[in-house]
Order: structure tokens, then C-alpha cells, then sequence
């Protein structure tokens, strides 16, 4: 399960899912992105799981 964490969401929770394959909006060099667009990123490279604060995304369109 390939998990990916938004900018929202505190780094050190990563060390947490040590059992996942865990990266950041950060990493993957999506900083600034928008919702919709992030939503397609990470489908396209296989994300399962977007862990995010937003309240908004369900709003947003992939």
C-alpha cells in the first residue's frame, strides 16, 4: 500500500506507518499543487491512500 502524505499533515507521522511506503507531497516534489491535480499525480503513480487535513477535497474533481 502505497500511502502519500499532503503538506497538512505533520512529517513525523511518517515514522508511524514504518509498515507502508510512505511519502510526502514534499518528496514527490508536489508542493503547491492543487487539489485536483495532486488527486491526478498520485493516481497516476500508484498512491492508494492520500492522508490529508483539507475539508475541502471531497469537493475536488480527479
Amino acid at each position: 500500500m502505497r500511502i502519500l502524505l499532503d503538506e497538512c499533515v505533520p512529517r513525523p507521522l511518517k515514522r508511524e506507518l514504518k509498515d507502508y511506503e510512505v511519502r510526502t507531497v514534499v518528496e514527490m516534489g508536489w508542493s503547491g499543487k492543487k487539489n485536483g491535480e495532486l488527486l491526478q499525480l498520485m493516481k497516476q503513480q500508484g498512491f492508494t491512500i492520500l492522508l490529508t487535513t483539507d475539508q475541502n477535497l471531497r469537493y475536488n474533481k480527479t
